[in-house]
């Protein structure tokens, strides 16, 4: 069995051929975890997850749709047609979801900074309501006793404090770091904290050699993020949970290591986490 811990079947890029993308990933024997960005796709994520066997869901809001007037982004159509920043966090919703028995993390939920408002004043206020809808999230999970899925993009040092801060609290939190683009020093502190760190196609944009080569292999989870960041063997496709196998081999050759052992301790360390 192989795992893809982060996939985003629920989106609009999947509404043609959806029924089709999961066969495949259940004719390979493929596992994956669902991921939600917001309410509307967090409630089809668990739907995915109570009709298939092979997934399950996590459920959160991304820091891209927080709602805010101090940027305007353009929608995405991969993800549906509504425009970013637009929700408001509301706790009792995403705790109605979590009562499902697929549910099994809160995510992905975080700090991104790429998009950003032009004044300095606007950025602070920017920032500080996304660390607090962040935080918010974080409690959620903890009273569900969830781990979190966390995205983080231009946001590292903020990402650490809060979740240093929380573990000198005697906070209890687990997760992993999605889509890490950060350097080994950096990897190996949220490590020390107990997370793990998740690599997918975004290997063929940067360079994470040192970063998969001195991370232990029980701390890494394999994820796509599809339908975005396509490993290069399928180049010019839309990405989906079965192109995994690219980033396990990938993990493997920079390990010098069995595709085998890659793909069999990340799905231990999938199940231990999530408790799959």
């Amino acid at each position: 069995m192989i795992i893809d811990t982060h996939s985003h079947i629920n989106f609009k890029s999947y509404n043609k051929d959806r029924d089709q993308v999961i066969k495949r990933t259940q004719d390979e024997g493929v596992v994956c975890i669902d991921v939600g960005t917001k309410y509307e796709t967090s409630k089809r994520a668990v739907e995915l997850a109570e009709k298939n066997e092979n997934i399950y869901a996590a459920i959160g809001m991304h820091p891209i749709h927080i709602k805010t007037d101090l940027l305007k982004l353009k929608t995405d159509e991969d993800e549906g047609a509504f425009a970013p920043l637009g929700e408001e966090y509301d706790k009792e919703k995403y705790k109605e979801l979590a009562k499902s028995k697929k549910v099994v993390a809160i995510g992905e939920i975080g700090l991104d900074y790429y998009y950003r408002p032009k004044t300095k004043s606007r950025l602070e206020e920017f920032k500080k309501l996304q660390r607090e809808v962040f935080i918010k999230q974080l409690d959620l999970a903890e009273e569900l006793n969830l781990p979190v899925i966390v995205h983080c993009r231009m946001a590292f040092e903020d990402i650490y404090d809060i979740l240093t801060l929380r573990q000198a609290q005697g906070k209890k939190l687990s997760g992993v770091i999605h889509c890490f683009t950060g350097n080994w020093e950096l990897a190996e502190k949220f490590i020390k904290l107990g997370f793990y760190i998740g690599i997918n196609g975004i290997i063929d944009k940067l360079d994470l050699t040192e970063v998969i080569k001195n991370c232990p292999l029980d701390k890494i989870l394999t994820e796509t993020d599809c339908p975005y960041l396509t490993p290069k063997e399928e180049s010019g496709k839309r990405n989906e949970p079965i192109f995994v196998k690219y980033v396990i081999s990938r993990i493997a050759d920079i390990k010098g290591i069995s595709f085998e052992e890659v793909a069999n301790q990340t799905f231990t360390n999938a199940k231990n986490l999530f408790g799959i």
